[in-house]
């Protein structure tokens, strides 16, 4: 170890501003506007109808058939036998037999949109939704088609959707991270769901764990600004110093990078998670009681003012207490997890349309696959995975509202009208947000990677 190594560590072990404050002030504002900068503000391809997605996952695998995709032939025929082409991660020949929903579904709003009774709060702003009824995926296994749902790919890990945004049209707020994740958990597949891979890391997800200190260490100790500034000053000539002579270390790139988001945080993510400045009407919309400070109602609004601070990407993980909609056993799950997020996700809904923020937010709901509508067993209460058709919904951003986009069998067992796999929602989400997704790619291991791999097609019949 060299004695610059020694007097930096020294300096960043004892500086006074807290480890969350040892941001390069000096190289923060140089990098500002700099074209260097992997997160300036970049243009897009083509003219946006979306700023900012606002990504929520609800892990496990929700069951289509008992939530958006209304299938009245599969209720006479409850209890029929069936042969089926997949069962359990297996493909073949498969005696089984049709099991019903478990609960009602009704018609919502101008467009008649049939929604479960499950989601109520949902069903009264579903003139702002697109459903996608015929979505479908490689895997039925939940690490892989979760990773999928994310990355694109179910086999290795990729840079995360949220990453490929941030990527290709960098930050509007230097001084709040471009993609953020609120999550009480990770979803199956782990972090690498917010991962940036081989992307500059500086575009990878920020956690943030919902608690009394969502950030945790972000307020400086040290709350002398004129103390603070020449610490800052001083540091940022010996990073720059540091870095000059490891130019090529990406990680060390990355990390001085994070400073400076760390840096411009101090002064701005405090007061963006403090709700006690939201109206009792407002709480009241997300389903939130003063001072919470956790729950997907919290997260849900907690996004909305992240988005308004020009936040690029955030995504929510649905993953409670209560565990997820992995409802093998019991579809009643279903009613306990959909309860803790209809009224928040109407309430979002709802907020961003008020503020005239819905038409440039895009909202997006979707899951890793659906459930089986067919069990082994005639009286059986669960249902098993299921990735050949399954439901996700789309509002917001550029897109048709009070649509029903696509068309399964009369059982909901496969897509067969208007077809949407992954990689279709991943090109349609960036084209919303005026970029290709055949031209957006990054070079790595002597190949151009992209989202949608070698995929993907916009749906463009779903475009305002």
């Amino acid at each position: 170890m060299n004695t610059f190594q020694q007097t930096r560590r020294d300096f960043l072990s004892r500086a006074s501003g807290g480890f969350g404050a040892i941001a390069l002030a000096g190289m923060c504002s140089d990098l500002q506007g700099s074209q260097d900068n992997p997160l300036a503000s970049r243009e897009a391809h083509h003219p946006a109808k979306a700023d900012r997605v606002i990504f929520l996952y609800s892990t496990g695998g929700t069951s289509h058939i008992d939530t958006f995709n209304h299938r009245p032939q599969l209720i006479a025929d409850h209890g029929k036998s069936i042969t089926a082409s997949r069962w359990l991660n297996q493909s073949g020949e498969y005696n089984r037999f049709l099991i019903k929903p478990r609960f009602s579904f009704q018609q919502y709003g101008q467009s008649g949109t049939w929604v479960s009774e499950l989601f109520p709060h949902l069903g009264s702003v579903i003139d702002d939704v697109c459903v996608l009824n015929a979505m479908h995926c490689e895997s039925d296994g939940h690490d892989k088609a979760t990773l999928a749902a994310h990355t694109g790919s179910a086999q290795f890990a990729r840079p995360s959707v949220g990453s490929w945004v941030s990527y290709g049209l960098g930050t509007v707020n230097q001084n709040l991270p471009s993609f953020m994740v609120l999550a009480p958990a990770a979803p199956y597949a782990g972090a690498q769901t917010w991962g940036s891979d081989f992307l500059p890391a500086c575009h990878q997800g920020t956690h943030v764990l919902p608690g009394a200190e969502p950030l945790p260490n972000i307020r400086p100790r040290n709350r002398d600004t004129e103390m603070q500034q020449m610490e800052l000053a001083l540091l940022g000539r010996l990073n720059q110093s540091h870095f000059a002579q490891r130019s090529a270390d990406l990680a060390l790139d990355a990390r001085i990078r994070s400073f400076e988001t760390a840096f411009g945080m101090q002064r701005e993510a405090p007061e963006a998670f403090d709700l006690s400045q939201e109206s009792e009407e407002t709480l009241r919309l997300y389903g939130l009681e003063r001072g919470a400070t956790s729950g997907f109602g919290w997260q849900c609004l907690v996004a909305r003012r992240l988005a308004e601070r020009g936040v690029r990407f955030l995504e929510l993980i649905d993953v409670g207490s209560s565990g997820n909609w992995d409802s093998h056993g019991d579809m009643g799950d279903h009613i306990r997890l959909a309860a803790a997020i209809d009224k928040p996700i109407a309430g979002l809904l709802t907020d961003l349309k008020q503020r005239g923020m819905l038409d440039r937010t895009l909202v997006v709901w979707t899951t890793e696959f659906g459930r089986t509508p067919f069990h082994q067993q005639a009286d059986h209460a669960g249902r098993e995975h299921h990735n050949l058709c399954f439901s996700s919904w789309i509002a917001g951003g550029g897109v048709k509202g009070g649509m029903v986009y696509g068309q399964s069998d009369e059982h909901g067992i496969l897509a067969t009208e208007d077809k949407v796999h992954t990689h279709d929602l991943h090109a349609t989400l960036l084209h919303l947000l005026g970029i290709d997704h055949e031209r957006l790619t990054f070079r790595h291991a002597g190949r151009d990677f992209r989202l949608t791999d070698v995929h993907g097609n916009v749906v463009h019949k779903i475009i305002a």
